[in-house]
Parts: structure tokens; C-alpha cells; sequence
């Protein structure tokens, strides 16, 4: 009998740093992608960004995918030309769009001839204006046009990378460790989150770089994107040395139909799984771009002594380290012995007490937001674990939605009455973000995973992809309706701003959040009417989403 060849897939070594080169490209995907949102509040004083022109922009990153349906494309692209392809395809695309935004809102844009033509232009666009689908509007600043047009073309590129990981995971992990793979992935790239919470409004109001400038923040997450395409470079060479091993093509041989979607379009699991999708992501990556403002206006923040130890940079890389210290060790954690795994929990612990101590004496709201991933990245692999040996990803989901409302329901209405008082807000802000990161966990532990028990092997790209562009519908349309809301909530502080009696900066830090919020809370009742409706369907029609992903 012929021993079986030993692949890269079949090292566990080299199958998680697989994984690692994947999660890492993500993780500074998701810092561009947030970059600007910790400083809403220098947008609008530096910009001249109102709430509207933010969400418009902010929206903008899926415009192309959504109504151009390049989302659609990039699953046939991935499909039909594999893994390795479309992973260096995306990491350009998301390049590109990314110095067309740092430009947007660079100095050298000011003044210049393309400023000129954007203020005059792309006021309207026959079809999408009726619609009311717009990407632009007459009297959007000239910088935030420009940069929604960087951002659709970064959005074509993040949104490729996303279904390109979730499919280069299912290649290396699939009869595997799958669950704990896909939320492993999702907990370490989430780390971006709170780098760009607590580096950006840094790096943009430092005094080494000459003072505010937005631009400076963007131009670091371009750097770390140039970093991601080298990321995905190794994995290219990595992807290719497993096919040589397994005889594999990266190519189809079967040619890519659209008579092959009949089976993902016809699936009525896949359809709840999709939309549970699109509600999920709706109610959490649309609030990260706001929720520092939000806690700006929520809490009271009284600013450190200028030339104070907290007030400096040092304690900004300080927290930083620590951050890193409490993810790794609850991270490691899940796959240590009894007695390393207890002091590893402890030291994770008094690490997170110590980060979120240091985000209170900063006084500042992307400090305290930026706890949102630290949770996640401790319970995802536990959740992931669990649905790989135990099963029970419709449940979970459930568990999820059931968080969720509760933690915007808490942002809304409790948090507020805690305006004055330092410690209780900052203590209600800290154990909300929390329970809203790890509430956030159960999707990539639990709803990707599912997605391979739905549709055929051949047709993943194209589920994925069809799923990506079902929530991409919600991501831009949801910081467009918060901002719009967020307008018509406060008309005395938009009128204000307009007649000279308040001025941008005070505006920024004045705005009542409550129907936003509401809103988002609205988005995980949906959620859990369909997880209930989701896990009827499961158990009547067998799909196997309560099962196991180990196969024994």
C-alpha cells in the first residue's frame, strides 16, 4: 500500500501560517478601511465634512460592487482563475484606491485644478439620481467626491480579498479545523480595528508631522496596504507549492456557467444564511465608523495636562504593546495545557484592565473604542472550536442578534444618562464594546463556515462573492442613512453650523445619537426573526448547520 504524501496542507505549521499571511493582509485592510472614522471630528473642522457628506463617503467603499455588481464578477474571477490570482488582483485593486484617497484629502489637492473640476462636476448623475442611489450630491466638498472615488475602487479590492480569504481558508481547512480557521482569521484581522482607533487620530494631529492633517493618517494605512500585497505575494508562491503537491489545478476544469448558480440561487438556506449576512455586518462595520464620534458625544472627556505623560505619543505605542500582549496571550490561550492556559488568561486579563485603565486616563474616545476587537479575539477561536466539534452555528447566530440589540439599545438610551459622570460612562462604554465585539465573533465562527454545506465545491467563489455583495448593499447604505439621520436629528446644530453661531469643532462633539442607534438595534431584531427562521428551516430540511464541521 502507497504511504499518503505529506502536503503543505497536511503540516499544521505551514497550514496556519497559511492562514496568518491571509489574516495579516486583512488585518491592514481593515486599518484603511476605518481610517478616517476616529476622526470624523477633524473632517469636519479641517474638511468641511457635515455628518451627510461623512456618510455618503464612508458609504461609498461598496457603491461599485453593489450597483456596478463587481462583487458578481470578482466570484467568476475567483472561480475561474483560483485563489492566487484574484488574492494579488485584489491587493493591487485595494492600492490603488488607496492613493487616489490619500490625495483626496491631501493639501496638494487644495487649490489644484481637480479640486476646481470635482466642486463643478459629478453634481448629477442621470438614473442613480432619481433613484436616490447617488454616490455624490451638488454641494458635496470637492475632497470628499475624490475620495469616494478612492474608496469604490479600494471597496472592489477589500471586498475581492474577503471572498478570495474565505476561499483560500476553505482550500487549506476544509474536513479540518474550518470554523476555528475562518474566526481565527476574522479575531487577528480585527486587531486592525483598534490599531486604527488608536494610531490614526495619533498620527494625525502629531506635531512631528507639522500639526493636524488627516492625510498623514492616510497615508499610513497606505503603506500597510503596500505591505498586504507583499502578504499576499508569499501566499501566491506558498498556494502554488501545495498544487504542485496535490496535483490540483488552480484553473476549473470545468468552465464557469451561470447555469451553476441555479443551485446557490434556489437554496433557501443559503438565502437566510446570506441576509443574516447583511444584517449582521450592517449593524456593526456602519457603527465603527461613527462610534467614536458617538462616544464623543456621549461622555464627558476632560483633556490631559498639555506635556503630560498622558497627553504624549509614548503612552500611545505603551497601550499599544499591552494591546497586543492581552490579544496574543487570550489568543494562545485556546491552545495551551491546563496550567500554561490559566496563566495566560491571567496575564490577558490584567492586561485588558491595564489597557482599558490607560484608555480612561487618556480621556479620548478612540482609546475606549479601540477595545472593541480584544474580547473577539479571545472567545472566536473558543466559538469556532466549539461549532467544529460540536456544531450549533444556527444557535449561535441567534446568541448573536440577541447581544446586539442589547448593546445598542444600552448605547442609546443608558449610556446618555451617564453624561457627567466620567467613571460610569466610561465603565457602561467599556463592557458595551466589549460584549459588542464578542457578539460580533459568532458570525465568522459560525455563519462562514456553514456557507460550503449549502452550494457545490466548484461554485464557493461565486456563494461567497453573491453573499459579499448582498451585505455590500447594507455597508453602503447604512453610513448613508446614519448620517442622513443624523442631520435631520440635529437640525438646530446643522443650522447652527450654517449661520455662523456654532462653530464645526463644537458641532462635531454635540450630536444626539439616539435614532441612529435605534435603528441598528431594529437591524438585530431582523437578525434574530431570521435566525429563528434560518434554524426551523435547518432542522426540516437537514442542511446540517447544527452538525459538526469535523468530519470523524
Amino acid at each position: 500500500m502507497t504511504e499518503k504524501i505529506q502536503t503543505l496542507r497536511d503540516n499544521p505549521k505551514m497550514r496556519w501560517f497559511a492562514l496568518v499571511l491571509l489574516a495579516f493582509a486583512m488585518f491592514c485592510s481593515y486599518i484603511f478601511m476605518d481610517i478616517l472614522s476616529p476622526i470624523k471630528d477633524l473632517m469636519q473642522s479641517t474638511r468641511g465634512w457635515d455628518s451627510t457628506a461623512f456618510g455618503t463617503m464612508q458609504g461609498s467603499e461598496t457603491f461599485l460592487n453593489v450597483f456596478i455588481f463587481f462583487l458578481i464578477f470578482a466570484g467568476i474571477i475567483l472561480d475561474k482563475m483560483g485563489v492566487r490570482f484574484t488574492a494579488i488582483l485584489s491587493g493591487a485593486v485595494m492600492l490603488v484606491g488607496a492613493v487616489i484617497k490619500w490625495y483626496a484629502v491631501s493639501s496638494s489637492f487644495v487649490g489644484s485644478g481637480l479640486e476646481n473640476w470635482f466642486t463643478n462636476n459629478l453634481n448629477y448623475i442621470p438614473g442613480f439620481q432619481e433613484l436616490g442611489i447617488a454616490p455624490f450630491y451638488e454641494g458635496m466638498p470637492a475632497s470628499a467626491k475624490l475620495a469616494s472615488v478612492g474608496f469604490m475602487v479600494f471597496g472592489c479590492g477589500v471586498e475581492m480579498a474577503g471572498i478570495t480569504v474565505s476561499r483560500g481558508i476553505v482550500k487549506w481547512f476544509k474536513g479540518r479545523e474550518m470554523a476555528l480557521a475562518m474566526g481565527s482569521e476574522m479575531a487577528l484581522a480585527r486587531l486592525g480595528v483598534a490599531t486604527c482607533m488608536i494610531f490614526s487620530p495619533m498620527i494625525a494631529k502629531a506635531d512631528i508631522f507639522g500639526g493636524a492633517n488627516v492625510s498623514h493618517s492616510v497615508a499610513f494605512g497606505v503603506i500597510l496596504l503596500m505591505v498586504a500585497l507583499i502578504m499576499f505575494i508569499v501566499y501566491f508562491f506558498m498556494d502554488k507549492k501545495l498544487d504542485s503537491q496535490t496535483g490540483e489545478a488552480e484553473e476549473k476544469d470545468d468552465p464557469f456557467r451561470l447555469k451553476d448558480l441555479k443551485g446557490i440561487l434556489t437554496s433557501w438556506g443559503f438565502w437566510l444564511v446570506a441576509l443574516l449576512c447583511v444584517l449582521y455586518y450592517s449593524a456593526i462595520f456602519p457603527f465603527q465608523k461613527y462610534a467614536v464620534n458617538m462616544l464623543q458625544c456621549n461622555l464627558t472627556f476632560t483633556q490631559p495636562e498639555a506635556g503630560s505623560f498622558w497627553a504624549g505619543n509614548t503612552v500611545t505605542f505603551i497601550q499599544y504593546v499591552i494591546m497586543l500582549i492581552s490579544a496574543a496571550t487570550a489568543f494562545m490561550s485556546n491552545f495551551s495545557k491546563k496550567n500554561t492556559k490559566i496563566a495566560l488568561l491571567i496575564t490577558s486579563v490584567v492586561g485588558l484592565v491595564v489597557f482599558c485603565y490607560m484608555g480612561y486616563m487618556r480621556q479620548s474616545a478612540e482609546t475606549i473604542f479601540a477595545v472593541f476587537p480584544l474580547l473577539a479575539v479571545g472567545i472566536t477561536p473558543i466559538l469556532g472550536k466549539y461549532v467544529d466539534n460540536k456544531g450549533k452555528a444556527a444557535s449561535m447566530l441567534m446568541i448573536g442578534s440577541l447581544l446586539l440589540i442589547a448593546c445598542h439599545l444600552t448605547f442609546a438610551f443608558i449610556l446618555p444618562m451617564a453624561k457627567g459622570n466620567a467613571i460610569a460612562g466610561v465603565l457602561i462604554a467599556y463592557i458595551t464594546i466589549l460584549v459588542l465585539g464578542a457578539s460580533f465573533s459568532l458570525v465568522p465562527a459560525s455563519l462562514w463556515p456553514s456557507v460550503p454545506k449549502l452550494v457545490d465545491s466548484k461554485v464557493i467563489g461565486s456563494a461567497y462573492a453573491l453573499i459579499f455583495w448582498i451585505q455590500n448593499i447594507g455597508l453602503w447604505l447604512f453610513p448613508l442613512l446614519i448620517g442622513k439621520i443624523l442631520d435631520a436629528s440635529n437640525p438646530d446644530i446643522v443650522s447652527a453650523v450654517a449661520n455662523g453661531t456654532m462653530t464645526p469643532e463644537v458641532a462635531a462633539q454635540s450630536y444626539n445619537y439616539t435614532n441612529p442607534l435605534i435603528m441598528l438595534a431594529c437591524l438585530g431584531l431582523a437578525a434574530l426573526i431570521l435566525g429563528l427562521l434560518l434554524k426551523r428551516i435547518d432542522k426540516k430540511k437537514g442542511l446540517g448547520l447544527e452538525l459538526p464541521n469535523i468530519q470523524k
